[in-house]
């Protein structure tokens, strides 16, 4: 893949081919029982673990759009799961909303008095809410987390499948086998070495890839060493 200013990156991953065959021959099942709407469905619930166990870059969404006056509500940005950050516009300032609970919003601003917005809440599973209510037509940016398009025959290559392809073989293993009820070691094997995989994974992505060495320091690890 193709980047400005910094040349290409070539990334060892896995693609969709390479993980249907390498599901298949770690199981020894092949298509007559593993078929392929079962292979993806195993990909599907694998991806959906990692989704929940690491928030990477590669989730992050912006979306902008413009409030409306007098309405108290707003809905997500569309195939949102989590709202990192809302900012609005007012008068050339930009200013990042507060979140709060719901019951916040009611005992901040009982009467529904506009004005420019401060606070913000989950509503329900797919609407925001806010205090004041909103008394203009601000811009409002909100970052959020969305879930990526997943690894299929005819999606390849995706972030996962390049920069995670061991924790993302394990996990689709743990659904292999438990679709097979066993063997329990190789169950509790391929559990193990997601476990491990995913927590190398979260230090690299909530960790380090959010982290500056010139503000932050540079990350150390201390190595114990024989006793001269």
């Amino acid at each position: 893949c193709s980047r400005k200013g910094y040349g290409s990156c070539i990334m060892a991953g896995i693609t969709y081919a390479n993980l249907v065959t390498k599901i298949r021959n770690y199981t020894e099942v092949d298509d007559t029982v593993f078929t392929s709407t079962i292979v993806d469905g195993f990909i599907l619930d694998a991806e959906e673990r990692v989704l929940r166990d690491v928030n990477t870059d590669a989730d992050r969404r912006y979306a902008t759009a413009s409030m409306v006056a007098s309405q108290k509500y707003l809905n997500f940005p569309t195939g949102a799961l989590i709202i990192r950050a809302l900012q609005v516009t007012s008068g050339g300032d930009k200013i990042f909303l507060e979140k709060r609970d719901t019951t916040f919003i009611d005992e901040y601003n009982p009467t529904l008095a506009t004005g420019v917005p401060k606070y913000y809440a989950n509503y329900d599973d797919d609407t925001l809410m806010f205090a004041p209510v909103p008394g203009s037509t601000y811009a409002i940016q909100a970052s959020y987390v969305a879930k990526p398009d997943g690894l299929s025959s005819g999606n390849t290559e995706t972030y996962l499948s390049q920069r995670f392809p061991n924790g993302l073989l394990y996990a689709c293993l743990i659904e292999a086998f438990g679709y097979l009820k066993g063997p329990m070691d190789m169950l509790q094997y391929y559990e193990k070495q997601y476990t491990n995989a995913v927590t190398k994974y979260a230090v690299e992505q909530i960790g380090r890839r959010r982290r500056d060495d010139y503000f932050n320091g540079a990350i150390r690890i201390k190595i114990d060493s024989p006793s001269p």
